[in-house]
């Protein structure tokens, strides 16, 4: 193997942000710091810019400025959209629907729901590449039913769903649909009116731009119970002085990576496929987890036999390999990938699992590198274990 470098694939738990993300915030730390919310010149100036960040955003969402909603990352979108929306439909059902492969955000709070609430849940069956069956789908809605939520990109495998015609059949029966589009934003469409849905929850930090800051489109009509109270800020759905430099960052991000978006989406799909192939090859009983062509751009995930997940990665990081077994919100944990059992994977291959994720910024030398550290050490731990 070549001399040890620091190879960062990883982009799928985080990404760095980009120079001219970092240059548009600048800014909003020393020079434009009023709070949005004061009537004076130093508030207009503030609340100026997050309402230009809000109008971009807004354009790559193809809906109207007033339809977004700033929050303070993902799990605070997912939070609000299930969660505020299920209680203000309360009059209407207690029934919610998702699926056993939704990111721990919105799982965690559907049981939440259900366990203090009273609300029921289906959590709908995934096919060998977690997919959900439009007609499975279709068949779970019950009259009481008034929320569904189905990842539009997997966090763990990468598999890509249905989402315009799961969208499609839940407003033709008056349920409302939520998708978690954490990971595909920055390399899928987050146009609204095409996907149909009626929420969609992003977070910055994934397409290269600042922590601490996401978005939550609402469609307009949608009530939400606010999930914390405080002010009026936006329009009485998310109380909270609003982060001018986050949020001018998120809209600077965007619209920087749906302006190179072609280009990008080319360069991670090669080198995610160069990263599966060498994988393949190279590694006797490695196989592909997630489908093979229905999967974010940048996004390869692998279970092997005969080896523990945790300690592939902390052999990998001793080579300098930056990767995540199952989701980086559950690195670490011992139990089987809950996403992988319910694909139908026995719980000692579940535990194998590897996600490798390539960014704008990787190279060929990087992947190469990455392919040769998994090797060895996947050689290493089965002679070793």
């Amino acid at each position: 193997m070549s001399q040890r470098r620091f190879v960062y694939l990883d982009h799928a738990a985080s990404t760095p942000t980009d120079p001219r993300v970092v240059e548009a915030m600048m800014p909003y730390f020393g020079q434009v710091y009023g709070n949005s919310s004061s009537a004076h010149w130093a508030g207009r100036e503030a609340e100026r810019a997050i309402e230009d960040a809000r109008e971009a955003i807004a354009g790559i969402f193809n809906c109207k400025p007033m339809e977004i909603v700033f929050t303070s990352g993902g799990t605070e979108s997912d939070n609000l959209a299930i969660r505020g929306a299920a209680w203000t439909q309360r009059h209407k059902g207690c029934h919610l629907i998702t699926t056993p492969v939704e990111h721990s955000a919105v799982g965690g709070t559907v049981k939440q729901l259900v366990a203090w609430m009273g609300y029921e849940s289906t959590a709908l069956p995934v096919d060998g590449y977690g997919q959900i069956d439009i007609e499975v789908f279709e068949d779970a809605i019950r009259p009481d039913t008034v929320l569904a939520s189905v990842i539009y990109a997997n966090n763990e495998v990468g598999t890509i769903n249905p989402i315009p015609r799961l969208a499609e059949i839940a407003r033709e029966r008056g349920v409302l649909f939520h998708t978690d589009a954490v990971q595909a934003a920055g390399q899928l469409s987050l146009d609204v009116q095409a996907l149909g849905v009626d929420m969609l929850s992003i977070s910055a930090h994934k397409f290269y731009g600042p922590k601490g800051v996401g978005a939550l489109f609402v469609r307009e009509g949608i009530d939400l119970l606010p999930a914390q109270s405080g002010g009026s800020h936006e329009e009485g759905r998310r109380a909270g002085t609003l982060n001018t430099p986050g949020i001018v960052g998120m809209a600077k991000a965007l619209e920087l990576v749906y302006g190179e978006l072609d280009a990008r989406v080319a360069h991670y799909r090669r080198l995610r496929d160069r990263l599966i192939e060498g994988i393949l090859s190279r590694v006797q009983g490695s196989y592909l987890t997630g489908h093979r062509e229905q999967r974010s751009p940048s996004h390869a995930s692998f279970v092997f036999d005969g080896v523990e997940g945790n300690m592939l990665l902390m052999h990998l990081d001793i080579k300098g390999v930056a990767a995540s077994s199952a989701s980086a919100c559950k690195t670490g944990n011992p139990e089987p990938s809950g996403v992988l059992l319910a694909m139908g994977y026995m719980p000692e291959l579940a535990s194998s699992s590897l996600r490798l994720s390539v960014g704008k910024d990787t190279t060929d030398e990087d992947v190469d590198y990455a392919v040769s550290a998994v090797a060895e050490v996947v050689e290493k731990l089965r002679r070793f274990g």
